[in-house]
């Protein structure tokens, strides 16, 4: 989204529009984000505008990571957590005609990837995110807020369904006769959600897992930190894993309408557990292990849900190129979610064989 900064943005932070050069940058859809140059020395800054139509409550988000970052701090003072910088008058965000703004420091020699093209980056991706959960194993997660309510509530997610449903036109209906029958079928997994949900342990977690919010040391490839932490909150440990699981695993995007194309990639698959039980596999619990390979189903089934659901009520939340983008989304992420149903055996061997180098 191209928008134009005020200065009295740029002057929040203690620069002027003559000694900074901005750039716009970023793949993302949800927030505005540019690379702020300093002149002369070239020392650069990530400046991010937070939408509020999606981040309701900003303040929530500052306060979060602010929290995070001073547990971080005092706990292990050498792991990179790319807090926002302060306000020259002491605020973590800067404000203007009612939208908020941050600034971060930008971290040199990394690149944040929109596609996975190795085994190993989904490794060092799985294996940042593991180490934050790790990390903020003695955080207490009821400190922070939730910043989007409902974000990972497949209760929720399937409600919103049934009303779309009930509500959707014949026509609506028609269309996506066979993802209607596909979502109902799949409505055991909310079940064996319901059945787990309140025995695995609240964590802090960043709940938005894919590629592009880890950074990477652009010549290695190995890990070197998370970002994009609006959504860091309290959650449990299935939607990490289930999101790292819903966008490394397949070659394609839910944008992929050549639905032959959504298939499994094992070695990927394999990689990422690793990389993240690397992190995480001496402070999971045994019911947390044995949920590892549901965390794909759980946040696969959600998402094909909620783009079924905005197909049937019209397309109003996820922007479309085309009328039934939205569908075929949902028959994009009901095929990933039938490959998994189908390797299940496969890929819990894998899953077996990784918790055994962590016992």
């Amino acid at each position: 989204m191209e928008l134009k900064i005020d200065e009295s943005i740029i002057k929040a932070y203690g620069f002027t529009h003559q000694n900074i050069n901005i750039q716009q940058i970023g793949s993302g859809h949800i927030n505005g984000t540019y690379l702020l140059t300093k002149l002369p020395s070239n020392e650069k800054f990530v400046l991010q505008y937070i939408n509020t139509n999606v981040f309701t409550n900003p303040k929530a988000i500052a306060n979060n990571i602010q929290a995070v970052a001073s547990f971080l701090n005092q706990q292990f003072p050498t792991y990179l957590f790319p807090a926002p910088l302060l306000t020259v008058n002491g605020e973590n965000m800067a404000t203007y005609n009612g939208s908020y703004w941050r600034l971060s420091p930008f971290v040199d020699d990394t690149v944040a990837l929109d596609t996975l093209s190795s085994p190993k980056q989904a490794y060092e991706a799985a294996k940042q995110f593991g180490k934050l959960s790790r990390l903020l194993n003695g955080f207490d997660s009821n400190k922070l807020q939730a910043t989007i309510i409902g974000f990972h509530d497949l209760v929720l997610r399937f409600e919103q369904f049934e009303n779309a449903l009930a509500n959707a036109n014949t026509a609506f209906k028609t269309k996506a006769a066979e993802e209607i029958e596909a979502a109902i079928n799949y409505q055991y997994i909310l079940n064996n959600y319901l059945e787990i949900k309140d025995v695995l342990p609240d964590r802090v977690m960043h709940h938005d897992t894919k590629i592009s919010n880890v950074l990477l040391d652009q010549n290695s490839y190995e890990g070197v930190c998370v970002i994009d932490l609006d959504t860091l909150m309290p959650g449990k440990f299935i939607s990490d894993l289930g999101d790292m699981m819903r966008t490394y695993l397949c070659e394609f995007s839910e944008n992929e309408t050549d639905f032959s194309k959504i298939n499994i990639r094992e070695d990927y698959f394999a990689a990422m557990i690793e990389g993240y039980l690397y992190e995480m596999g001496s402070i999971l619990t045994k019911k947390e292990k044995e949920a590892i390979l549901f965390s794909g189903k759980y946040i696969i089934y959600m998402q094909a849900l909620r783009f079924l659901s905005d197909y049937l009520n019209g397309s109003v939340y996820y922007p479309i190129h085309y009328p039934t983008q939205n569908l075929d989304r949902a028959k994009n992420q009901l095929k990933l979610l039938q490959e998994l149903v189908d390797n299940e055996e496969k890929l819990q061997d894998i899953i077996n064989q990784s918790l055994l180098k962590v016992i």
